[in-house]
């Protein structure tokens, strides 16, 4: 009970960057004007989903978890990190350490299920649209959403869960922000069952979404080289670039967090960036390439920014 007491009140240190004199506010104003940039934009399109009628349809509806999570990783991550920068204090108390790494890997692990979810609706739309209404009917799409955040839950639950067993022995995270490898780092007991969930874990992840998406997205492509009207496969090409592009975004970012540590010659801070980017770069773009890409969305903001402008 001491250790557990002791640990639950243990204050960890971070990893710093080696940041050159004067740099320091710059990056920190930098920084908080990519959060803000990037709330702002998750926001606008949660609050045109929830408050607009003509965006309520099922595609729609599960579209509402793309921002919830990714507010939920830009948030656990790109403020505690600024913090620090400014404070140079780089302190976090452990439970709180934890609570980071939780929501970071629950953001992880949402961003392949709600693409897999999306696709799985363009692939009811598209391939099969006489029976889209009767097959995402209302309660199918409530299951689709809680599958996607209770599967996402259950997996990284029992992760973490797996820590408790272990005792811990070192007080300094090799990291910038904190995350499961991280955490197991400060223990000083086997390991290897940790590592197998988690390889578990991230196979069931990647096998789920990509062979949803795959299958989803062969159809798709099947059903626009046989059909011959010109709308339909307009439509296809609409709703459908915006999700190919959200996935390679998050996947070209995870590769190159991948990749930087697996190269020796990779520079700590240049490693840490790169850790970075997959919490920072798709809450940035996934909005915008929404809006872009799809038109109701895009033609909706269109509207309430005209009827602002002419209100003024």
């Amino acid at each position: 009970m001491e250790n557990e007491s002791f640990w639950f009140s243990a204050e960890l240190t971070l990893d710093t960057f080696v940041i050159p004199p004067g740099g320091k506010y710059p990056i920190f104003f930098l920084g908080i004007a990519i959060y803000f940039f990037g709330i702002f934009c998750n926001l606008t399109l949660l609050t045109l989903i929830i408050l607009k009628r003509n965006l309520h349809k099922p595609m729609y509806f599960i579209l509402v978890s793309l921002p919830l999570n990714d507010l939920i990783g830009i948030t656990a991550m790109l403020p505690k990190v600024l913090s620090d920068i400014v404070t140079e204090t780089n302190k976090v108390y452990y439970p709180f350490c934890v609570l980071q790494a939780f929501l970071l890997h629950m953001y992880g692990g949402g961003i392949l299920f709600i693409l897999a979810a999306m696709s799985f609706d363009r692939y009811v739309a598209i391939c099969v649209p006489l029976r889209y209404s009767s097959i995402m009917t209302p309660r199918v799409v409530v299951c689709i959403i809680f599958l996607v955040w209770g599967l996402d839950f259950v997996l990284i639950v029992s992760l973490f869960s797996l820590q408790t067993r272990l005792p811990r022995c070192k007080s300094v995270i090799m990291n910038v922000f904190c995350d499961n490898p991280s955490l197991l780092k400060l223990t000083c007991g086997n390991t290897t069952v940790n590592n197998i969930i988690g390889l578990f874990n991230t196979a069931v992840m990647q096998a789920v979404s990509v062979s949803i998406q795959a299958f989803s997205y062969v159809k798709i492509l099947i059903t626009c080289v046989v059909t011959r009207r010109s709308e339909a496969k307009a439509k296809a090409v609409n709703t459908c670039v915006a999700q190919l592009v959200i996935l390679i975004i998050f996947e070209i970012a995870g590769t190159f967090t991948i990749l930087s540590h697996r190269f020796k010659n990779v520079s700590a801070d240049l490693q840490k960036i790169m850790g970075m980017l997959i919490f920072i770069v798709p809450p940035l773009l996934n909005p915008i390439v929404y809006g872009l890409y799809t038109s109701e969305i895009r033609n909706t903001l269109l509207i309430v920014l005209k009827n602002r402008r002419a209100s003024f």
